[in-house]
């Protein structure tokens, strides 16, 4: 039997908000908190806050890592960046945030691994970990502006590595040649992979892509376009993040951003695959303990489970 590890962060205008926070399930469905519903991890370097994890196990040592974004609004938005997400943009971090552990519970302190070399990005956003089955190595890849579109619309880009130690040089990953992409969440599925993303015009929403090799082309999912019009509001809906059941079936969960502050959280949808691409809006299906912001889910074991779920988390 699984269980299963959500990482995300909380939409607060306190710093405690925008930090790393745990959360487990047993079926995907019914959510606990971890903590007390308090923060795991802290970040104390950087912009001393972090938003939109993901969380990986590598199949070459077992070892997990969380990256994010680093990034906090709490402070920044009302200091460096002077309310303008523009600023943000341009002048964000460079770096993204790095935490390791062996067992879920004893991680390393943060660390901020540099990825833009002489300004070539502006602020590095919501990374993502796919595995390249062909090639056995993993992609980083993240959403940023460019200075080679003078800090246009954004695009993905992505590094190549085995043992997050060592990458290789960001190259682009994928660009939507009529509009600015964010927030891609990649999975593979029986040979095929799918790339779920934020547009941001053309249409201004979630929408899914395929191909049969990391290195495209992608081409869209109509199917899930479909499944998508009259399930979710135009421009209110951001950061997609999957996980496949026991079952077989996957939920997607969009984060809706359509209230201030806290807000709603994520919003789930079930589909019977991610080739038929039809996802189902699934909201009376699921219980969270508090409004879930921009992360990702890891499957674990039931006794990793219960090693989460007992382990006294001592964070100053």
């Amino acid at each position: 039997m699984q269980a299963y590890l959500f990482v995300h962060f909380r939409e607060r205008t306190t710093p405690d908000g925008e930090q790393v926070y745990f959360a487990l399930s047993r079926d995907g469905f019914h959510w606990e908190t971890v903590n007390d519903g308090k923060p795991v991890l802290w970040a104390y370097y950087g912009d001393k806050g972090v938003r939109d994890m993901t969380i990986v196990r590598s199949i070459f040592d077992g070892s997990f890592h969380i990256f994010a974004t680093d990034l906090s609004l709490s402070y920044g938005m009302r200091g460096k960046y002077h309310h303008s997400w523009e600023e943000v943009s341009r002048n964000g971090s460079q770096s993204l945030a790095h935490w390791k552990s062996d067992d879920l519970v004893h991680w390393t302190e943060e660390e901020l691994i540099p990825f833009s070399e002489n300004g070539a990005f502006g602020c590095l956003w919501a990374p993502d970990v796919l595995f390249d089955a062909q090639r056995k190595e993993y992609i980083l890849h993240w959403s940023s502006s460019s200075r080679d579109n003078d800090f246009g619309p954004k695009a993905i880009y992505a590094v190549r590595t085995r043992d997050f130690a060592s990458f290789t040089a960001p190259e682009l990953f994928y660009r939507k040649p009529d509009s600015g992409v964010i927030d891609s969440a990649a999975y593979e599925e029986n040979g095929s992979y799918y790339l779920f993303l934020k547009s941001e015009k053309n249409p201004e929403t979630i929408i899914m892509e395929r191909a049969s090799s990391t290195d495209g082309p992608w081409t869209r999912v109509e199917a899930f376009s479909e499944s998508m019009r009259g399930s979710i509001q135009t421009g209110l809906y951001e950061a997609p993040t999957a996980v496949r059941l026991e079952d077989g079936r996957w939920c997607l969960f969009l984060d809706y951003y359509g209230v201030k502050g806290a807000g709603q959280g994520y919003v789930p949808f079930v589909a019977s695959s991610l080739e038929e691409g039809r996802f189902v809006r699934a909201d009376e299906s699921f219980s969270f303990p508090y409004g879930f912001k921009h992360g990702t889910i890891l499957t674990i074991s039931m006794e990793e489970y219960t090693r989460i779920r007992d382990h006294v988390w001592k964070v100053d």
